[in-house]
């Protein structure tokens, strides 16, 4: 029964794995049965939610009339979410948020960031941060794992007597295609655009755009090699 109430809500075929035991699977349902509730209230705040919002322990989630999710959304226990934006923050269906993640669209009130789109499907693993001062577009069914970060925002640093804290910043934004795949503590610079289907090392550091399908690692990240060649 449980395996098909969340086949309909992800909307393909969810089997749970036959060595689980019971009482394992009572303290899931519990725990999810309880986010289902806690999402319930969060989400009267919202500027709009799908029918079922899971919400975790000790979020903290601010601006949330800047806040939209659509059906499925899970934000697991711990995280930061400011939606303080021109735009806000909008997730599709199904998106996976991961313990202790950090989604913060603006650093100071005195100028605002953009805001952030994430697609359908999209799962983000725990301890990742997204600074969203200029535009982030996480395209659907893109998985990023734990530890990542995205920062749509760089600092001028040209003059040298000037501390670089009172120079201004430049925000071009950070786009990331449909499919990819961000391995853990990658890092995402300002400017960069990843297209369709492109992997990303762990640990690589990517401070230019990405072709489709393109599979890349180091830092400064480089192509190694096409996933369609």
């Amino acid at each position: 029964m449980f395996s098909r109430l969340v086949s309909k809500l992800k909307k393909r075929e969810y089997l749970i794995d036959e060595t689980i035991q019971g009482t394992e699977l009572i303290g899931i349902v519990w725990e999810r049965f309880c986010m289902l509730i806690r999402g319930l209230f969060k989400k009267c705040f919202f500027r709009s939610a799908g029918k079922v919002f899971f919400c975790g322990r000790h979020c903290v989630l601010k601006s949330k009339g800047k806040i939209s999710v659509g059906s499925g959304v899970t934000i697991h226990q711990g995280c930061r979410i400011n939606a303080l934006s021109k735009q806000g923050i909008r997730m599709g269906d199904n998106v996976n948020i991961g313990p202790e993640c950090i989604l913060e669209c603006s650093g100071v009130i005195t100028e605002l960031g953009e805001g952030i789109v994430i697609e359908d499907n999209v799962g983000i693993s725990a301890r990742t941060f997204i600074g969203a001062r200029a535009d982030v577009f996480i395209g659907h069914d893109t998985i990023i794992g734990p530890y990542c970060s995205i920062h749509a925002e760089n600092h001028v640093f040209s003059d040298p007597d000037t501390p670089i804290r009172m120079q201004p910043c430049s925000r071009k934004g950070v786009h990331i295609g449909p499919d990819c795949w961000i391995g853990a503590k990658a890092t995402i610079l300002d400017g960069v655009t990843i297209g369709q289907g492109c992997v990303i090392a762990a640990g690589a550091v990517v401070t230019k755009s990405l072709p489709d399908y393109a599979v890349a690692a180091g830092v400064p990240a480089r192509i190694i090699k096409y996933r369609n060649a």
